[in-house]
């Protein structure tokens, strides 16, 4: 199936599952074990992907001299990205206020999953955060999908290959072998793409219904306007600094990110998203060590949320904020947004224990958890985004990014698009002239 074709279908599985989820919402809310089959496929392809490209790209290519400076580099515009993505969440909640005049019945909202949040002991001390970077067994970092690990066990296991050289080749050409494999396998589950997306949007329009938005409207509007903005302002200004087309970016992900978007989870489009900047032009080696550490590092999307929906918490209990203490929440999230991807609802669990260390009501967490599966579509899309911009910028940054591929891929995509129309119209045209010459004659 091609690329375009799929992501017609997947327009479409999304239509019908709002369709289907306001009409039947009872029937509805059972279509959710269809988009769960369809990540748990996803997610037993990342940990064999991920580990053969970044052993491939690393030993195959010779390039463990710059791995330590891909790191640094990588990890410096994570930081960059992310803090502009935190002061962009609190001028938006300073500007909008989001959580003045909100409306609810508080006495609806149960507090029990909240406490729950609350009892999850995330550990943000450097020490442990270096600590769990090394796994104890691969096999059991691939079997959690704890990817950074994975990413760190592939590094040394291709420094071991390149020590040993010449002897292991056939190690590196049979994870060559599997590179190829877990492409054309990530090409046979994305046929139930479409599927999942249908059972994703069906449940979660069934779960909530429609009348929900009207309620979190001004929060919802704010929240997606938020990240429209951070994409267009940041994202899109990136991408010019480094002479990358940026709608030619945005239109050679939108598959992986119709994906991001529709089952609200990275996992989802990982594959697809690093298939794509592969061939768009950046490194196989920066592509398969990039990707993974900014689903740990670089969640902008994420990021930018929790800086906005701190102070409206705060907004909702009429509690204000002055300056120095947004700051310092600003602060505070920088270090505990990082390295917990692997908790289930990750961004609430970090809200409640922001709002717990500075004495703010965590009700705002409930009220939030009506609309996390809205909300969390439109972050998870510019996570994705913002990682596939963040392989370009290391590339450039590493002078290893292909213009003249991009520039191919790009005129690729716009080739499979021209319509079969005109081309119908100027072979009848020509039998016409013909048919007008023989007259003629």
């Amino acid at each position: 199936m091609s690329g375009s074709r799929l992501t017609l279908f997947i327009f479409i599985a999304f239509a019908l599952g709002v369709i289907f989820g306001w009409l039947a919402p009872e029937y509805a809310v059972k279509m959710q074990p269809l988009a769960d089959v369809f990540l748990r496929m996803v997610k037993m392809i990342i940990a064999p992907l991920i580990f053969a490209t970044l052993v491939v790209g690393i030993a195959g290519h010779g390039d463990v001299k710059h791995l330590g400076k891909i790191g640094l580099k990588t990890i410096i515009y994570f930081e960059i990205v992310t803090t502009l993505a935190l002061v962009l969440g609190l001028v938006m909640a300073n500007v909008f206020k989001p959580g003045i005049g909100f409306s609810i019945d508080i006495n609806t909202i149960s507090m029990a999953a909240v406490e729950k949040m609350q009892n999850i002991e995330l550990d943000h001390s450097f020490s442990h955060m270096v600590v769990n970077l090394v796994p104890t067994s691969v096999f059991k970092a691939m079997a959690e999908g704890n990817l950074l690990q994975i990413v760190v066990f592939a590094i040394f296991f291709a420094l071991a290959i390149c020590a040993i050289g010449q002897k292991a080749r056939p190690v590196l050409d049979f994870l060559q072998s599997t590179c190829e494999i877990m492409f054309k396998f990530t090409e046979f589950v994305m046929f139930f793409a479409p599927i999942g997306v249908f059972g994703a949007i069906a449940a979660t329009v069934g779960h909530n219904g429609t009348g929900i938005l009207a309620s979190y409207a001004k929060l919802i509007g704010v929240t997606y306007l938020s990240l429209a903005l951070f994409v267009i302002i940041v994202l899109a200004v990136v991408c010019k600094i480094i002479k990358v087309p940026f709608r030619g970016l945005i239109k050679a992900l939108k598959e992986p990110a119709l994906l991001a978007f529709t089952t609200a989870t990275s996992e989802a489009a990982l594959p697809k998203a690093m298939d794509v900047m592969e061939k768009f032009g950046v490194p196989k080696n920066i592509v398969s060590f990039v990707m993974p550490t900014g689903y740990t590092f670089n969640l902008d999307g994420s990021t930018l949320y929790l800086a906005l929906t701190t102070l409206f918490c705060a907004q909702i209990a009429g509690i204000h904020l002055p300056i120095e203490q947004q700051v310092l929440i600003m602060l505070t999230l920088m270090l505990t947004s990082k390295g917990i991807a692997g908790v289930p609802r990750v961004s609430l669990v970090v809200l409640t224990g922001t709002l717990s260390s500075f004495g703010l009501p965590v009700v705002g967490v409930a009220i939030l958890l009506g609309i996390d599966q809205i909300l969390d579509m439109g972050r998870t899309t510019v996570n994705l985004i913002g990682n596939c911009v963040a392989t370009t910028v290391v590339a450039r940054w590493e002078d290893a990014f292909d213009y003249e591929k991009m520039e191919k891929y790009i005129n690729d995509s716009k080739r499979k698009k021209k319509p079969i129309l005109p081309h119908i119209i100027t072979k009848e045209h020509s039998k016409d002239s013909k048919d007008r010459e023989l007259e003629r004659v």
